[in-house]
């Protein structure tokens, strides 16, 4: 009982940081420009089993190399992935450099924000639900555009970012690298109340807890993953601390000091690197000072900046999606581009898509998504007639976090 109460105590404090949000957000609504924009992606209606009951979305630029990459996009709360394409500047970057963008895209049937299940233990873990489904799209991918097995990427924003941190521990074979942007580290939270713990206040663990639990979301035992960490100082919906949650996670699997092996400023801005024995690379963290929750971005004419501002896509005068590129070594142009030729693959185009002028709510992650998959009460309560499951659904309702 005394749990339950603390419980309920935790969702009014966030009740109180929802409303602060939700301020902001009409802020923010006012200013965005309601353009109509067509989607440059083609959906591919069946690819293989999908238990997560995804949407797989592509983009194959003209002139690719003859064994492209692949960059695995997975968005945020409320968003789409056209909006979040044409936001983050992934297929511009694809036509330049000649890679092919995959997007996966949350429906509102498994989530009424259309966030990523990343806190359900049915969707983050291998060969189920979510995670499942975008590892059959990747694969799928592979083999339409003759993809280059070890040149496949992941990265995502909030919702997605978590996500992303999944896709990197459940399939650590398949991704030579990813990018998590305002995320969290892997199985952070596997239930509501641990979602918003994780959202809010962070979790602290230690580095070897962290790696751990990616360690045992596979069999794999190396090589890993390169990551990119990214986070903005002032996100108040993802507590910033969780960026260095993630960097603990991922030092711990690569077996690397916590200490990083470079520090500099990039852009304005911090940028911390972890190197291996070998001399690589493997780990870097971009903090962007004084910047809220979303996908930092430098638009304008420069040959360097993509995309376009808009709810969660903030210019704070670097962008993300080229460093996150550069990263992976995908600028560097390919010596050798051939035109792509078309498939009998049965694919329809995606509508155009309407982006208006309301600024989505901030990523209602946990309880939104709640709705699909109820934690059950606990019969054994010793209080035979509290259904505890209705008195935190009461409690999240209260809260303004669940209808």
């Amino acid at each position: 009982m005394q749990r339950l109460g603390q419980m309920i105590q935790h969702l009014a404090r966030h009740r109180r940081q929802w409303e602060t949000t939700m301020k902001a957000s009409g802020a923010a609504a006012a200013s965005f420009d309601s353009s109509t924009i067509a989607s440059r992606l083609t959906e591919t209606v069946s690819f293989g089993p999908n238990p997560g009951n995804l949407r797989m979305l592509t983009h194959v630029p003209e002139m690719v190399s003859s064994s492209p990459a692949l960059v695995v996009v997975l968005h945020g709360c409320t968003q789409t992935a056209a909006g979040y394409d044409h936001g983050s500047g992934w297929s511009s970057l694809a036509d330049r450099y000649g890679f092919i963008v995959l997007y996966a895209e949350q429906q509102d049937a498994n989530n009424p924000k259309r966030c990523f299940n990343w806190f359900q233990a049915g969707d983050i873990e291998r060969d189920k639900g979510e995670a499942y489904s975008i590892r059959q799209m990747v694969e799928h991918a592979i083999k339409q555009h003759n993809v280059d097995r070890s040149r496949v990427f992941v990265t995502g924003l909030s919702a997605g970012g978590a996500m992303t941190a999944t896709m990197l521990a459940t399939y650590p074979e398949v991704f030579a690298s990813g990018a998590i942007i305002a995320g969290l580290p892997y199985r952070c939270a596997t239930s509501v109340p641990e979602a918003f713990e994780c959202m809010f206040q962070g979790q602290t663990r230690s580095a070897q807890e962290w790696g751990d639990l990616v360690r045992n979301a596979s069999s794999h035992r190396g090589p890993w993953p390169k990551v990119s960490v990214w986070h903005g100082s002032a996100d108040a919906t993802v507590k910033p601390m969780n960026a260095g949650e993630i960097i603990k996670q991922w030092t711990n699997v690569h077996g690397l000091k916590p200490s990083p092996s470079l520090s500099e400023t990039v852009d304005g801005y911090p940028h911390r690197v972890w190197t291996n024995a070998s001399g690589e690379d493997v780990i870097e963290e971009y903090v962007i000072t004084g910047m809220a929750h979303g996908t930092p971005l430098a638009t304008g004419d420069d040959e360097n900046s993509y995309g376009a501002a808009g709810p969660f896509l903030l210019d704070v005068g670097i962008s993300s999606s080229y460093r996150i590129a550069s990263f992976w070594g995908l600028t560097e142009q390919a010596d050798e581009v051939s035109r792509v030729r078309t498939t009998s693959e049965p694919v329809r185009h995606a509508p155009p898509t309407v982006i208006t002028g309301k600024r989505p709510a901030e990523d209602e992650w946990a309880a939104r998504g709640a709705t699909r998959k109820p934690r059950q009460g606990n019969p054994n309560s010793g209080m035979p007639h509290m259904d505890v499951g209705s008195v935190i659904t009461k409690a999240l309702k209260a809260a303004g976090l669940m209808k």
